[in-house]
């Protein structure tokens, strides 16, 4: 059995501000982060309608989802391998379909949606909407920790502008009825492209790897010691690539990936999860306003810090240099869908 990845559990109801410093040494160390006890944030039974509506999108007919397929606003439905988010090491594209919904105006998608999940997009934006609120309160615990205040979660304020956060339904099939290779993945090699990723599973489903700081991969479990009994896993946290750009690398990026994974016990993965089955998850991408600009942040904490000479896994976008989070999110949408990007569809 592989051994899995040490990520921190943090209880998010506690004092705030011990909370606000184990959400930034994390960040920190790790890159990733479990929280749990979310009070009202968003509750199991939110997370539970979430996976139901998933299931609407992707067994809607097949031609309600092409009529819906991705453009290069990053919104709606891709099927099998038409993402490849390891281009530089992937022979086939990811074994994955998705369905992305942009941010939502007055309640309403800003997209064509299938037929048959027409009559839920009030769910799916109170939703979206929940998974905003949940981010922009962590990161304001991280601002706090930085001793910056509100300096990032003010940067995701709606009143800023638009954005390119997104919620993202994601259905990978099961390995059993999946003709693949040793090499092939689920979802190729990657740093998240925004601030952070609220990443939601099931339990008993395998598949999400972590780059270790010493070059291996690591399995990450659904349920961590300790919480296989709360009412629904808990939400896994990373940190996104403009985290890393604001804080010149103090954040990790870090890397990670899904793989078709041996079962739990059975000489890989983790204890009590398999790869039978189709596999789900739901992640909410959160970005600032398109026209922020990525530089360091005020902080004296990031000022001291110097990112070590040739550290594995670091941020390979973070060329110090000032973009806007719009010009980023088009440098890796491109890298990933670029016969779409090429096409300049709309």
């Amino acid at each position: 059995m592989a051994i899995s990845a040490v990520i921190p559990v943090i209880d998010i109801s506690g004092d705030q501000t011990e909370v606000a410093r184990q959400l930034v040494q994390a960040a920190e160390d790790h890159g990733f982060i479990y929280i749990r006890n979310l009070g009202k944030d968003i509750a199991p039974a939110a997370v539970d309608e979430a996976f139901d509506l998933s299931k609407k999108i992707f067994d809607s007919p097949l031609e309600e989802k092409q009529r819906c397929t991705i453009q290069t606003n990053n919104r709606g439905w891709s099927g099998m391998h038409s993402e490849t988010l390891d281009p530089k090491n992937q022979k086939v594209g990811d074994f994955k379909e998705a369905f992305n919904f942009g941010e939502f105006i007055d309640g309403k998608a800003q997209q064509p949606l299938p037929s048959p999940i027409a009559p839920y997009e009030p769910r799916f934006n109170a939703f979206a909407d929940s998974c905003h609120a949940l981010c922009t309160k962590l990161l304001y615990l991280l601002g706090l920790g930085l001793d910056v205040g509100d300096f990032f979660s003010s940067a995701h304020a709606t009143s800023k502008g638009t954005s390119g956060s997104i919620l993202r339904f994601l259905r990978y099939p099961a390995a059993e009825s999946t003709s693949h290779s040793a090499d092939d993945v689920r979802a190729g090699a990657h740093s998240d492209y925004g601030s952070i990723t609220l990443l939601f599973r099931l339990k008993g489903q395998a598949g999400l790897e972590i780059l270790k700081k010493d070059d291996t991969w690591a399995p990450v479990p659904v349920c961590p010691p300790g919480t296989e009994d709360d009412p629904s896993p808990p939400i896994l946290i990373n940190i996104g690539d403009l985290l890393s750009y604001w804080t010149n690398g103090l954040f990790r990026s870090t890397v990670h990936r899904v793989v078709f994974p041996a079962d739990g016990g059975a000489g890989g993965g983790v204890a009590g999860e398999s790869n039978s089955g189709t596999r789900y998850s739901i992640a909410f991408f959160c970005h600032p306003a398109g026209s922020t600009l990525l530089e360091p942040v005020p902080s004296e904490r990031v000022k001291n810090f110097n990112l070590p000479e040739g550290t594995p896994n670091a941020n390979p976008y973070a060329e110090r240099k000032v973009m806007t989070a719009d010009e980023h999110l088009y440098m890796r949408l491109k890298a990933s869908y670029g016969t779409l990007y090429d096409e300049k569809k709309k």
